[in-house]
């Protein structure tokens, strides 16, 4: 059994929670908000999961140095915009315990990945980045899936597994840390651009080539930054890819489809409710591809799409008609 930290009470920390109480483990979630916080304790429900009973052996807590303290492993699952300012309130109650990055996305200030604002802030501490094709809605409720956890450090990678591993979740280890992190924050994009695509009443075929031409600039992108290759054809790449672009599970792609039929941006998270990170993924990725010098149409068209005013219909047909080229 272990003492289990999670900071953040969304639907991610919220499922990370229950697989690893039903583990047997004992989960200390911090949450920003008392009415989170007494949800989770008093109805042990979570409102994004509204189906989910919440086990015993977790609580939840708004004292974030009760959270962390005594804990063997910290998990940090807050939306990518508050990784460093909720860092800045829990790393002096870090001591020699892991954190692991459980959030996908970037810090568009910096443009950095998260694990690098990690080390930043807490240069002293073991970091790790757990990612891959895993919607909180199915995790919460024992549907099987496999992940993967990214470190530099052996030991944080043996010991995510094993703390994870049981018969409904596969844990795969890998030291490219850069090029899992990155296929997770990428993919956001895609997925916005695949619910578009859903509410123009695209087809098989469209998603299918959204998909592998989308792939295409994720892996060029992040071999630029230092990711390896073929991490981007495993589960943190293709596998969160297809999950994240084909499941309505996706805020993100549910985002893309109130684009698609019109809707402001305001009016898009209004909606949909939640962090929705692909929209601030969008704008890091087009200034990435700009310092990096890559070639990235669907990352350009869709950010003036959503910037520039480009209507959706188009976009596609932007992307249909560029110059001919050899795959």
């Amino acid at each position: 059994m272990k003492n289990i930290c999670i900071i953040g009470s969304g639907s991610w920390g919220v499922a990370l929670a229950i697989h690893l109480a039903k583990m047997g483990n004992k989960v200390k979630i911090w949450s920003f908000l008392e009415e989170e916080s007494r949800m989770i304790n008093e109805e042990k429900r979570c409102k994004f999961l509204p189906d989910v009973v919440i086990p015993d052996g977790v609580l939840c807590t708004t004292d974030i140095r009760e959270a962390v303290t005594g804990s063997d492993i910290i998990l940090h699952v807050t939306p990518s915009k508050f990784t460093r300012e909720t860092i800045k309130k829990y790393k002096e109650y870090v001591e020699n315990q892991p954190v692991i990055i459980c959030s996908k996305g970037f810090e568009s200030s910096t443009l950095y990945t998260l694990s690098e604002v990690a080390t930043e802030e807490m240069p002293n501490v073991k970091i790790g980045v757990l990612t891959g094709p895993s919607h909180a809605e199915e995790v919460s409720i024992g549907i099987p899936t496999a992940i993967v956890i990214a470190s530099k450090y052996i030991d944080v990678q043996y010991q995510v597994q094993d703390i994870f591993m049981n018969e409904t979740m596969r844990v795969y280890t890998t030291s490219d840390v850069k090029g899992a992190e990155l296929g997770g924050a990428l993919k956001n994009i895609m997925a916005f651009c695949a619910g578009i695509a859903a509410e123009l009443k695209m087809g098989d075929n469209t998603f299918a080539a959204l998909i592998t031409r989308g792939l295409t600039e994720i892996s060029r992108l992040g071999v630029a930054m230092g990711g390896n290759h073929n991490t981007f054809y495993g589960l943190s790449g293709l596998g969160d890819l297809i999950v994240t672009c084909l499941s309505e599970h996706s805020r993100n792609r549910k985002a893309g489809r109130c684009i698609g039929r019109g809707l402001t941006i305001e009016e898009t998270q209004k909606e949909v409710g939640m962090t929705i990170e692909s929209i601030d993924n969008i704008e890091v990725a087009y200034k990435l591809a700009q310092k990096y010098n890559i070639e990235m149409p669907i990352v350009n068209t869709v950010y003036d799409v959503l910037f520039n005013g480009l209507k959706p219909d188009e976009a596609v047909k932007m992307l249909m008609t560029r110059e001919k080229k050899c795959e």
